[in-house]
């Protein structure tokens, strides 16, 4: 870690400290615990506090409408809310080791990585497989998309981060023959997948989360509260078949049981969710997502392998033969998506 990393995470430790533990008593509180020391997100929890760095390239004015979307009345019961609201949400780390607050009619000074606080969840258990809520997830998803965009958002971020996936995997491998079937998964995507263009028009209206997946799950109040999403870093208006793009993909791979795959479209469908038609094919909708997700991953493990100087694992491998695989498909399901 370096000596940026620590001094951000230790910034977020005492902020997250500071809130969670009550005023003028002895502290007898554990230490900070980091759940994630990501460039894209840094997490650290002390009590029932939860501290995020985010980005340092961060739009700070598109996070303060997703914050605001967060907290907003129309999705309670669907996004985890923020323990501030969206004009004191950011939070900048202060040169001289402690967290810097914006006053409530100050602006906030410009920081490199804003930070937002949130309530302690619980996450999915990764070591019970059988229990992973992917019903639960789907049906979040179906009202996520079922509600009207309360106000104006910035687009969804999924094909922008699929498009940073490939780049970073470019940069850190550079002529390397292993990252070329995931280059031939990405050039037979449309525009609109990597990122180029928008999304077509009748798809881009919908309110979306961006970055689905089982880690994106908490129960709240801690632990057996309600599930809840979380992390609307990539939230905003687009194609609500992104959302099931990841699992659509993991299926298809081979990496996500046909049980799983069935409960959570089954269960999408019985909760109204608009991404596929309710009682035909869903690939043409899934289809494009899918395909992008699938380089996506794959992207991001052959990055991950290059940094661990390794070799990928099963997993990691059958991602990377699947964009070979979706690189000789034809186009009509993309077309047909894009129409």
């Amino acid at each position: 870690m370096t000596t940026t990393q620590t001094s951000v995470v230790q910034d977020l430790g005492t902020l997250a400290h500071g809130l969670s533990h009550p005023a003028r008593t002895r502290c007898v509180c554990e230490l900070p615990q980091v759940l994630a020391d990501r460039p894209d997100g840094t997490v650290v929890r002390s009590g029932a506090i939860v501290a995020k760095a985010h980005a340092a390239d961060t739009d700070h004015e598109a996070l303060a409408a997703r914050i605001a979307l967060a907290a907003a009345p129309q999705l309670t019961g669907i996004l985890l809310p923020p323990l501030t609201g969206p004009g004191q949400s950011l939070v900048a780390p202060g040169p001289s080791g402690g967290p810097q607050h914006p006053g409530p009619s100050e602006p906030s000074a410009p920081a490199p990585r804003p930070v937002t606080l949130w309530p302690l969840g619980a996450p999915v258990d990764p070591t019970d497989p059988e229990a992973a809520p992917w019903a639960e997830a789907a049906v979040l998803l179906a009202r996520l998309h079922r509600t009207v965009p309360p106000f104006r958002l910035p687009a969804m971020r999924g094909p922008a981060k699929a498009a940073r996936a490939v780049a970073r995997m470019r940069a850190a491998l550079p002529g390397d023959p292993a990252v070329l079937p995931v280059l031939a998964g990405w050039r037979a995507l449309p525009a609109w997948a990597r990122g180029e263009v928008p999304a077509p028009a009748r798809r881009a209206g919908f309110l979306c989360h961006g970055d689905l997946h089982l880690g994106q799950l908490v129960r709240h109040p801690a632990p057996d509260g309600p599930w809840l999403l979380i992390d609307v870093d990539d939230a905003g208006t687009g194609d609500p078949a992104w959302d099931l793009g990841r699992p659509a993909a993991w299926y298809a791979a081979g990496l996500l049981a046909p049980e799983d795959w069935f409960a959570f479209l089954d269960a999408y469908r019985s909760a109204g969710g608009p991404a596929v038609p309710a009682d035909a094919d869903p690939w043409p909708e899934l289809d494009v997502p899918a395909r992008a997700l699938t380089v996506q991953t794959a992207a991001l493990a052959l990055t991950k392998c290059a940094v661990e100087q390794r070799h990928p694992d099963e997993h990691e491998q059958l991602m990377i033969e699947s964009c070979a695989r979706i690189a000789t498909l034809p186009p009509e399901l993309a077309a047909d998506h894009a129409s």
